[in-house]
């Protein structure tokens, strides 16, 4: 579908931004949005609600393949609904993002997860934001980024992030877990995280959110993807 279908991959470590930058870039062009990391943390959150150990391969990869999701959008903002509950604010704990890191790392919950993901490669197009977009799920996409930031940067940013939500955290011990967990993501035996070889790595240490979406969307116009926008 991808070879009919404009595919953008965007790649990298937690705290790099691609969840902002990816849903910011598919709102400008109108395309439709891929979560991957939503679907691996809704799949430890499904395992904790009903008592599913996080070491049991076999039954998270059976609750991975039949997870009932939906992301509806209620007043203009975006939902996340696992089983008809909205859990969008509980998976973006930090916790929830460990979880997610540990499950990830499990061969037969990435194999049933993979065709969940590519379904979302739908007429106009699709940015796809994750770990493994343009190294598995979308190898064919036409245009890969791998976007990064350093560890300082990303923990930086994570700890304003709770501050404005009024949450007391450590910036020390967000770097870290942000340090453990890209060790954890980049030695997995299954679907390291690691740039695509066609991919373009772009550094956001230094760079605002609206510097990359412009950046973005140049890059998408350059390869005729953008329909002038």
């Amino acid at each position: 579908m991808t070879a009919k279908v404009p595919v953008l991959t965007i790649d990298g470590p937690g705290g790099a931004g691609k969840g902002t930058i990816s849903s910011l870039v598919a709102e400008r062009l109108g395309w439709h949005l891929l979560d991957s990391g939503a679907l691996y943390r809704l799949t430890a959150q499904a395992a904790v609600k009903h008592g599913v150990s996080l070491d049991d391969e076999a039954a998270l990869a059976s609750i991975a393949a039949s997870l009932d999701v939906a992301f509806p959008v209620a007043d203009g903002l975006p939902c996340t609904l696992l089983e008809g509950e909205d859990v969008g604010r509980a998976i973006r704990t930090e916790q929830a993002g460990e979880r997610a890191s540990k499950v990830a790392a499990l061969p037969q919950v990435r194999s049933a997860l993979l065709q969940r993901q590519r379904d979302f490669c739908q007429a106009p197009g699709l940015v796809a934001d994750g770990r493994d977009m343009g190294t598995v799920v979308f190898p064919d996409a036409p245009l890969k980024i791998f976007l990064t930031a350093s560890a300082e940067e990303r923990a930086r940013r994570r700890h304003l992030q709770l501050q404005e939500a009024g949450v007391d955290a450590s910036l020390s011990s967000l770097l870290k877990e942000i340090q453990a967990r890209d060790a954890r993501d980049t030695q997995r035996s299954v679907a390291p995280l690691k740039p695509a070889e066609d991919a373009i790595t772009l550094d956001t240490t230094r760079l605002s959110i609206p510097e990359v979406v412009d950046r973005l969307t140049e890059l998408l116009a350059l390869r005729g993807m953008s329909n002038g926008i």
